[in-house]
């Protein structure tokens, strides 16, 4: 069976590990690489979507990196347990009428013993915000 390095039971080191490998891919914006860290069934919410399994995940960021341009993101520990890391983020892009924006929002994930994402749970609000603003 393959495996995603770092497994659970996660520690702080660990942890920490796993959310800067996430904002790495992220920034990436490679939908195929960012899958990968997620199980063949992986469930999200996003918003108000659900988005399940890694053909939707797929699907789902080429079309957000279509229309969220310049996208940069950070992310920030914020608690974990065992198989569970709960994260704070930030992420700015423009659209493509050139309006900027900041995302802001918090997500809660849950792994399974190999290190894969199951489930993704994001809540995310956007704020309009003028270029010179940016700083992330």
């Amino acid at each position: 069976m393959e495996q995603r390095q770092p497994l659970p039971p996660f520690t702080l080191e660990t942890a920490k590990q796993k959310i800067q490998m996430a904002e790495d891919a992220w920034n990436s914006q490679d939908p195929e690489k960012v899958s990968m860290a997620y199980t063949i069934d992986s469930e999200w919410r996003n918003r108000n979507l659900f988005i399940n399994g890694r053909a939707e995940i797929v699907s789902f960021l080429t079309t957000k990196w279509e229309n969220e341009l310049d996208y940069k993101l950070k992310k920030e520990y914020w608690a974990h347990t065992d198989n569970r890391i709960a994260v704070r983020f930030e992420y700015e892009y423009r659209n493509q009428e050139g309006r900027w924006f900041r995302a802001y929002g918090n997500e809660n994930w849950e792994f399974d013993k190999n290190g894969f994402m199951k489930k993704r749970y994001a809540s995310i609000n956007d704020l309009e915000i003028e270029e010179r603003d940016r700083h992330v």
